[in-house]
């Protein structure tokens, strides 16, 4: 069976993920206040399957990925895309406190590795619209369905491998002790990721593939209200799995 040439083809997907992340610490900077959660535990926060997920109006209600590559020869690929996860803080969970607030609240004081519930009077904190991973990848493709006895010319298995870095463009939803919920886009960090997966090739031009993807995510400047002068910051992990649909074609 003659290969096929992938060399000189872009490439368009567009999928679903499921991601999971590590505890953190975050920091909130403010005029009157500047204290440390630590261990914080969060989750993301997944729509149940419907046909919204195919509508032009809202197909960013799921947890979404987008991409478009090409490749650089018949193994290498470069792309761009974006990996719209969503990050929510468990509310009402016990965790450690250290710092200080002075903002007039009913929360003021001096906290050292003091506990603190996280109820919704005092902090709601989600990246839901969504945890915005703009990211490059390079990545190598490789056919391997000959090794199990896949040699049709309309079918082809492969696995790709790769790593990638970009930027986060939360939509970030804080709401902390009185003031006014903050909810607009800001670029907030960067992140670093490395993945591998399957991808499944029929008739040449189309093909479904899923993902295992892990990576590191730091986050210095996180916008919590409407005053430029408070933030958040945190650092952490996360594992994501997707599948995607996509197709390729010559240039």
């Amino acid at each position: 069976m003659k290969k096929t040439s992938n060399k000189g083809k872009l490439f368009f997907y567009w999928g679903w993920n499921r991601a999971s992340f590590s505890n953190s610490d975050i920091r909130f900077q403010g005029n009157n206040y500047d204290f440390t959660l630590q261990d914080v535990r969060a989750k993301d926060r997944p729509t149940d399957f419907t046909f919204d997920y195919f509508h032009p109006t809202k197909i960013t209600l799921p947890q979404t990925n987008v991409r478009v590559g090409y490749f650089l020869s018949d193994n290498y690929t470069i792309s761009v895309g974006v990996d719209h996860m969503k990050y929510v803080v468990e509310s009402y969970q016990n965790v450690k406190i250290n710092g200080e607030i002075n903002a007039g609240t009913p929360f003021d004081g001096v906290y050292n590795n003091d506990d603190i519930q996280l109820t919704h009077d005092f902090l709601r904190f989600e990246h839901t619209d969504g945890l915005n991973y703009v990211n490059v990848e390079l990545k190598r493709f490789d056919e391997i369905g000959h090794f199990i006895g896949i040699n049709h010319k309309d079918f082809q298995l492969n696995i790709t491998e790769g790593f990638g870095a970009g930027v986060l463009f939360p939509r970030t939803n804080s709401k902390l002790f009185n003031q006014k919920r903050w909810d607009e886009f800001h670029v907030s960090g960067w992140g670093i990721s490395a993945g591998a997966g399957l991808n499944l090739t029929f008739f040449k031009y189309f093909f479904v593939q899923s993902d295992l993807k892990y990576g590191y995510i730091k986050m210095p400047n996180i916008r919590t209200t409407e005053n430029t002068e408070d933030k958040a910051s945190q650092s952490f992990t996360f594992f994501q799995k997707t599948i995607v649909f996509g197709a390729k074609f010559n240039i």
